[in-house]
């Protein structure tokens, strides 16, 4: 180690400006000189060791190179960590661009598949004539208006003539011409790929000649085996990128559509920089994912391509931060090496120079501290360093703020430091919190006065420290605990309310509700009465006086009450609150009632949402099941209907031929109007179950739901030519159901049970439906069961884990609702719904479909209808 000259530092003279402020006392300075005496020989000998160690030797070489190589270290790690975290950066981008590119390539598919359902719909009614030309135009007018990449939407006949043909306004190609053929050839090459394949087919192409690319979907529709024409469908790319693709992805990447050579057919594309690539052949490609939209288009495919985000390593300014920052480390590493050397050299003579006086105090119990008068720490002793965790080395030569200054307390500590060098202190000492090295903050009381040498002239500021952390902890806790109680409830997202039951007095409230109610006790109250739960007072107030009503009486029984809970509707605040109430003993020993008001209008919007939704999927599955069932319908109104047409026409011959009596015309009369009253009744049925009406649950008796039930189920059942049979338990309990949805459940059941049967094409013998409704017992509870059983097929045992699944179906033609929505009817009404299928041996002989609901409890004993065991043959 070297000191230089011509910084004007040597030893004498190093030693003199590190004591500055330091003053001996008469007693110090003979136990100095005694001992001077006897280490003279010591002391000179440190001397020349001292000296020695100004010239570098191997050692110093190797501590002047050790910081060097720690700086080359450590702008190694820079540059391998900035490396590591540009590879990590680009495999993420990568991997996100992938994972979003898949997502969109799922959103594609499932617009594509809605659209094909769709327009598969209007293709089956067209090639079945079940619409005209308006109709037609006007459901692809419809279509287009949801879907806006749809460009026309024509019909051709077997022949591959344009019957009727529909173009959207945003159409630029030439117009279609119906009664011809298509203008385009690729068009009827595609008609004739369809027709042949009789599956729906996608095709790439163009709309006409120097027109944007488009997608061409044509959708045969065959009639008995026999080609009644085809349904064409042309998509505007373009729009199909727009519509189809969300915002938020188009705003990151460019995504486009590509035919199978890469060719762009819609969206937007980056084409990368050759030269840069020749230029700096290192530097990140672009990033792309491509994935094929199958099975819509052989040949089309969504790429994702990121946008390029970084600068690349040179021109990246994070990077040449980064590497100044190194070079200021590096200085700063190499300077405060430099420092610390030098101070260990002064530190070095310090302590020789003051070893004695550090015997002599370091055994005291009381931390002491030497300032000079411009507030300089020259002293610590043992204790001090003890009490604040820190070293001597780190406290002597400081000045404010002290290492063991809280930070919360600077500017209060300042101000005491300047009055302590103003002598403005207080003989009682000043207490103040300082901070441990280890962060654990400790109280303590500090005394001052004035260090005076042996020639009267002061030269600073003698302090000694107690540490008084024990006495405060407590205290400190205490408060700590409450603040801490304090900013939770504060923070909490409901109002939080106590008040004496005897007194309008507020005890504590929250933010929220000062927020919502202010600082006044009429919230609290109004949130006790519309819950439901006021207050009990005492009768006679007359003679008030500072003693509590219930002062003397046992509370733990009320106070160990469960919590009352209420939802109210606070027409002031426009809220669904749900309030708690509990009573609890207060810290001076009064009753008090504690209110919570959560705000639960979310959750209540959300509830009737959820309950409008259920209504109107139930109204929907009930307007399938009817139209399902229109053919039985028309077959079941078709015979009082024909009987009435011959009634009519016997009538009219006998009255030209003047062949019938007033009596006879009366009784074919009363037969006509019971034919059109049968026919009526059926009509009224039908409007009853289909249409939608508010949920209204009532008492309702098995046999009328299950006779209203059968009025709709017995049209499908005497069609399909299955026997009927139902065994009514007598004295059945009334139920508290929704009458039109258990009804719907019931229809739904003998339904799938009829069609089960006759798509099985069993015997006529074989051909059978039993219905079963009985008291049982589930969880405790009396309850009523319905068992629907059948001889079908059964169900497969790959279908029976996804049987209420919604949208799946066995049946080629089925929707998937009807089951799913029955599960959700039933299990609304606190029911289950179950199927299991029959087996004699290991043959499956039929299924059984069974559920229950629980029996109204106060009408329980009160008969629904005597037994009713009959059975019904319908001929087909």
């Amino acid at each position: 180690m070297i000191f230089r000259t011509s910084a004007s530092f040597s030893f004498p003279h190093s030693i003199k400006r590190i004591h500055t402020g330091l003053t001996y006392t008469p007693r110090m300075s003979s136990a100095l000189r005694t001992s001077s005496a006897a280490s003279q020989a010591t002391l000179s000998e440190r001397l020349r060791n001292w000296w020695k160690r100004q010239t570098p030797g191997r050692q110093d070489r190797f501590a002047v190179l050790a910081p060097l190589l720690a700086v080359m270290l450590f702008i190694a790690a820079i540059v391998a960590a900035f490396l590591y975290l540009r590879a990590e950066e680009i495999a993420r981008e990568r991997e996100a661009l992938s994972r979003d590119v898949d997502y969109t390539h799922q959103i594609l598919r499932l617009r594509l598949l809605e659209q094909q359902e769709q327009f598969g719909q209007l293709s089956k009614d067209t090639g079945t004539d079940a619409t005209n030309r308006q109709g037609f135009l006007q459901r692809s007018e419809r279509l287009v208006s949801s879907y806006p990449e749809v460009q026309s939407v024509l019909w051709l006949s077997e022949s591959g003539v344009v019957r009727w043909a529909y173009q959207a306004l945003t159409r630029t190609s030439d117009p279609l011409q119906e009664g011809k053929p298509p203008g385009n050839p690729d068009v009827i090459r595609e008609f004739e790929r369809a027709a042949s394949g009789n599956l729906p087919v996608y095709a790439l192409g163009r709309r006409g000649q120097g027109q944007a690319a488009a997608l061409r979907m044509h959708l045969p529709h065959f009639l008995k085996g026999r080609l009644r024409g085809s349904l064409v469908v042309e998509y505007n790319l373009e729009d199909l990128h727009r519509n189809a693709i969300p915002w938020e992805i188009s705003a990151k990447y460019a995504m486009s559509l590509t035919d199978a050579q890469g060719k762009l057919l819609a969206g937007n594309a980056i084409t990368e920089n050759k030269i840069n690539r020749n230029l700096m052949p290192w530097a990140d490609p672009i990033n792309a994912s491509e994935l094929p939209i199958t099975p819509f288009a052989t040949g089309l495919v969504l790429r994702g391509q990121a946008y390029r985000t970084s600068l690349g390593v040179i021109g990246n300014a994070l990077f040449w931060m980064v590497m100044a920052l190194s070079a200021v480390t590096a200085w700063l590493l190499l300077s405060s090496w430099r420092h610390t050397r030098r101070r260990v050299q002064a530190q070095d003579a310090l302590y020789r120079e003051t070893a004695f006086r550090r015997a002599m105090e370091e055994s005291m119990l009381t931390g002491m501290r030497a300032m000079d008068m411009e507030g300089r720490i020259t002293y610590v002793n043992k204790a001090f360093c003890q009490i604040t965790g820190w070293a001597e080395k780190d406290l002597v030569g400081t000045t404010a703020p002290f290492p063991y200054w809280p930070n919360e307390d600077l500017e209060t500590l300042q101000g005491r430091w300047r009055d302590e060098l103003s002598g403005n202190v207080q003989p009682s000492g000043i207490q103040f919190r300082l901070k441990r090295k280890d962060g654990v903050l400790i109280d303590a009381r500090i005394y001052v006065s004035p260090l005076v040498d042996a020639m009267g002239k002061q030269t600073g500021w003698m302090s000694s420290m107690t540490d008084i952390t024990e006495p405060n902890r407590v205290r400190l806790q205490l408060a700590a605990a409450h603040e801490r109680f304090t900013t939770v409830l504060e923070a909490l997202d409901a109002s939080i309310s106590v008040a004496p039951i005897d007194s309008d007095e507020l005890l504590f409230t929250n933010r929220l509700y000062r927020l919502w109610f202010g600082t006044k006790a009429y919230g609290h109250l109004q949130l006790i009465e519309q819950a439901g739960v006021p207050p009990e007072k005492p009768a006679d107030r007359e003679n008030l006086d500072a003693v509590d009503d219930y002062a003397g009486l046992s509370v733990e029984a009320l106070t160990n009450k469960d919590i009352e809970s209420a939802e109210v509707y606070m027409t002031s605040l426009g809220r669904w609150l749900e309030v708690r109430t509990r009573f609890l003993s207060w810290v001076d020993g009064r009753i008090a009632q504690m209110v919570i008001a959560t705000d639960i209008t979310a959750r209540r919007m959300a509830e009737e949402k959820s309950e409008l939704e259920a209504e109107r999927a139930q109204a929907a599955s009930r307007l399938i099941t009817m139209g399902e069932m229109a053919s039985s319908v028309a077959h079941e109104l078709n015979q009082p209907l024909t009987a009435i047409h011959n009634y009519c026409n016997g009538m009219l011959s006998r009255l030209r031929g003047k062949q019938i009596d007033t009596e006879s015309l009366l009784q074919a009369l009363e037969k006509t109007a019971h034919q059109a009253n049968r026919a009526g009744q059926i009509i009224q049925r039908i409007r009853s179950f289909v249409r939608r009406s508010e949920p209204n649950r009532s008492q309702a008796s098995v046999q009328t739901l299950v006779g209203e039930a059968l009025e709709l189920a017995g049209i499908e059942v005497r069609r399909r030519g299955v026997k009927f049979q139902q065994n009514i338990e007598p004295n059945l309990p009334d139920l508290m159901v929704d009458p039109i949805l258990i009804e719907q459940v019931l229809l739904n059941l003998i339904k799938n049970a009829a069609e089960s049967i006759d798509m099985a094409k069993r015997p006529p013998h074989q051909r059978q439906i039993s219905l079963t409704v009985q008291k049982t017992v589930v969880e405790g509870r009396p309850a009523v069961e319905f068992k629907v059983q059948d001889s079908g097929p059964g169900i497969a045992n790959e279908a029976m884990p996804r049987l209420y699944e919604a949208f799946y179906s066995t049946k080629t033609e089925g929707m998937g609702i009807g089951l799913s929505l029955c599960r959700s009817i039933i299990e609304s009404h606190t029911g289950r719904l179950r199927a299991e299928n029959l087996y004699n041996g290991l043959a499956v002989t039929g299924c059984v479909f069974s559920f229950w609901l629980p029996a109204t409890l106060s009408l329980a004993s009160s008969p629904s209808a005597s037994s009713k065991n009959s059975e019904i043959q319908v001929s087909p």
